[in-house]
């Protein structure tokens, strides 16, 4: 029976509040460097301060070029989510596969180091691939579920 550690809510989380964290960065600047030349806005006093005979500051151009970087950066983060969340690590029968393309063979595994596993949330698996010896950190930061996988993991390596 295989057991699944798919990507951790901590980063789900985190992508999400960085589209929403672009958007309302994006709203602010926006608001300052297009809309506070009105009468009608509560932002007046900014507008008179970097305006100087119908030139803008350096404040004011930032104010306007800004929101279109953000709101591209939001559009980034909101195309990367979903392939975020098919990430997942999946302790099979003879291999642990890590997010579907890297696979490592439970008999090349030559050591476990989880150490730091209870208190910093990693461990560290190394293990030969080609006649090298390579490391891979493991960590509940980017996996949930993590603690059932080296269970496996352990299991299957003694």
């Amino acid at each position: 029976m295989a057991v699944e550690a798919p990507v951790s809510k901590y980063k789900k989380n985190n992508c999400k509040i960085a589209v929403f964290g672009c958007l309302i960065f994006a709203a602010l600047l926006a608001y300052d460097g297009y809309l506070s030349k009105y009468e009608w806005s509560h932002r007046r006093s900014f507008y008179e301060k970097n305006v100087k005979d119908g030139k803008p500051t350096d404040t004011m151009v930032f104010n306007r070029i800004a929101p279109l970087f953000l709101v591209a950066g939001a559009v980034a983060f909101a195309i990367r989510l979903p392939y975020i969340k098919k990430r997942k690590i999946v302790a099979g029968e003879n291999e642990l596969i890590i997010n579907g393309r890297q696979k490592i063979i439970y008999d090349s595994v030559e050591k476990i180091d989880k150490t730091n596993f209870s208190k910093k949330g990693y461990f560290v698996i190394t293990y030969k691939d080609n006649n090298c010896k390579l490391k891979r950190t493991l960590s509940t930061r980017n996996y949930d579920n993590l603690a059932a996988v080296l269970d496996v993991l352990i299991g299957k390596i003694t």
